[in-house]
């Protein structure tokens, strides 16, 4: 008899926000991902009375969830009944708390040394800001804070 390995569980990072919607373009222009479009997922639960429709926005020009916005790498399968990714994943959440604390978790954008500078000031134009420079025996990067004040690494 043998034994059959489980298959590797799919994953997404879910960010807490209190516009996903904006954070969701950010990330989206910061690693160039794609925002998903839910909108027909989101028209059919509404055709069934399944979803009230002041849980829906408008976003990019089409209906969306009021409180849920996902981007996935662009080059990522997705379900195109959902419109949901099935690979690669940033999914913001809306919460009704600003952030208080440092983050427990954070992305780490590898640009490569003869680059971080100008990702530094894409991501600046973006909305970011540089929160300090880091230079140590282990490397050298850029902590940054999105937006809403999420850290994250420019390496």
């Amino acid at each position: 008899m043998t034994t059959q390995e489980p298959a590797p569980l799919h994953w997404k990072i879910v960010i807490d926000a209190a516009d996903p919607h904006a954070q969701a373009d950010f990330w989206a222009a910061a690693l160039h991902y794609t925002a998903e479009d839910n909108s027909a997922l989101v028209e059919r639960l509404l055709s069934l009375g399944a979803l009230p429709g002041k849980a829906t926005v408008e976003y990019h020009g089409r209906p969306a969830f009021r409180d849920l916005v996902a981007v996935r790498h662009p080059d990522d399968p997705y379900d195109p009944e959902t419109g949901t990714g099935l690979g690669r994943r940033l999914l913001f959440q809306r919460v009704p708390e600003p952030k208080t604390v440092k983050n427990r978790l954070h992305l780490d954008l590898h640009a490569g040394q003869e680059r971080r500078a100008d990702e530094v000031t894409r991501l600046q134009a973006l909305g970011a800001r540089v929160l300090r420079e880091v230079r140590e025996p282990a490397g050298q990067w850029v902590l940054m804070a999105d937006p809403e004040g999420n850290e994250f690494c420019v390496q």
